[in-house]
């Protein structure tokens, strides 16, 4: 009697332990942007781009769910849900707790992608944390989940706007000098997600933040 206890403690704990592991090696990755064709490519769906181009490389396909275009990708023994909310981006928060919660993934395993005036094209910056910046789709997010304590990635867009036009500019395509920039900044945000998984926040933060993109 007390055999069989004792093994069905052992089981539940081995169980336990499993979940923690599996949970563990499971990432969200989000990315900000509104959806519809006009504005494909602009410098608010740059979220959208980044996770887009993360999935291809490692052969991941995006299908319409609830409330997000989600793609699973499986990648040295970890996997990522990626999405990119359907709810526009100022109500990206309801997508966000939905896929959080039916992944059961720690908050510290999401990364979220998102456009930043306040940023330097020049720049990328990766944070464990920081307030939404003014920014509507990530001030959703906060609200909905109660913190500012979730990692992000602020692809920099710059502020080359004449005064009274930064929505314009916000929700304008990149100017012709502007691609390859990027472009290349595009590739090391897929590095960065793959990083973050794979050797942590701080080590990938250390690699990231002191790069300049000219």
């Amino acid at each position: 009697m007390y055999g069989a206890f004792l093994f069905c403690a052992l089981a539940l704990h081995l169980q336990n332990i499993i979940s923690i592991f599996v949970a563990m090696s499971k990432f969200l990755i989000v990315g900000l942007g509104n959806i519809g064709a006009e504005y494909a490519h602009t410098r608010h769906n740059i979220g959208f781009d980044v996770v887009t181009a993360f999935a291809l490389k490692h052969g991941g396909m995006f299908a319409t769910r609830r409330l997000a275009d989600v793609g699973e990708v499986k990648w040295k023994g970890k996997t990522f849900i990626c999405i990119k909310p359907t709810t526009y981006v100022n109500l990206s928060g309801k997508a966000f707790k939905y896929w959080l919660d039916k992944e059961n993934i720690p908050l510290e395993n999401t990364l979220t992608i998102v456009d930043e005036i306040a940023i330097s094209l020049s720049k990328l910056r990766l944070r464990p944390g920081g307030s939404s910046g003014g920014h509507n789709g990530l001030a959703d997010i906060e609200a909905t989940l109660g913190t500012s304590q979730y990692p992000k990635l602020r692809f920099g867009i710059g502020n080359n706007y004449p005064k009274g036009m930064q929505v314009e500019y916000v929700l304008g395509k990149w100017f012709p000098e502007e691609i390859k920039i990027v472009e290349k900044k595009i590739e090391v945000c897929i590095e960065t997600i793959e990083n973050f998984a794979s050797i942590g926040i701080e080590r990938t933060m250390n690699l990231v933040n002191k790069q300049e993109f000219i």
